[in-house]
C-alpha cells in the first residue's frame, strides 16, 4: 500500500493549475516527488473543533500548495481510490472528492446504460 505524504485530517477547492509533470524515477513511489512532504502536514490536516473561517483559509492555503506540486494528480488519484477520508489530496477536500466521485459513479453508470443500449440496437439491426 502507498504510504501518504502527509497523515493526519481533515479537507477543501481552488481551480487546479496545471504544472508540468517532471521526469521522474519511473520506479520511484509518487509521493516522494509530493511539495507537501517539506509543508507542515498541519496545512492539509484541520485541528479539532476548527473555526469555519480558519478551516477554509487553511484549506485555500494548502490547495495552493497543491497547485504547484508536480504529483497533483497522482496524489488525488490516490485519495479517490483509497478513498482518503480527510485532508487536502490533489488539491481537492474530502467533501470535494465525495463530489467526483458521485460524478464518476453517475457517468459510469451511464456508460453502462448507454452500451446496453446499443447492444440491443445491434441484436435487432
Amino acid at each position: 500500500m502507498l504510504q501518504p505524504p502527509h497523515s493526519s485530517l481533515q479537507v477543501a477547492v481552488v481551480p487546479a493549475q496545471r504544472v508540468p509533470v517532471r521526469d521522474r524515477d519511473q520506479d520511484a513511489p509518487w509521493h516522494t516527488e509530493a511539495v507537501c512532504r517539506r509543508d507542515e502536514a498541519g496545512l492539509f490536516f484541520a485541528p479539532s473543533k476548527e473555526p469555519t473561517a480558519a478551516r477554509l483559509s487553511r484549506e485555500e492555503a494548502a490547495k495552493r500548495v497543491c497547485a504547484r506540486c508536480p504529483v497533483m494528480v497522482e496524489c488525488r488519484e490516490h485519495a479517490l481510490l483509497q478513498p482518503e477520508p480527510y485532508g487536502v489530496w490533489g488539491g481537492l477536500t474530502a467533501a470535494e472528492r465525495r463530489v467526483v466521485l458521485a460524478r464518476r459513479r453517475r457517468r459510469d453508470m451511464e456508460l453502462k446504460k448507454a452500451a446496453r443500449t446499443t447492444d440491443r440496437i445491434a441484436q435487432a439491426g
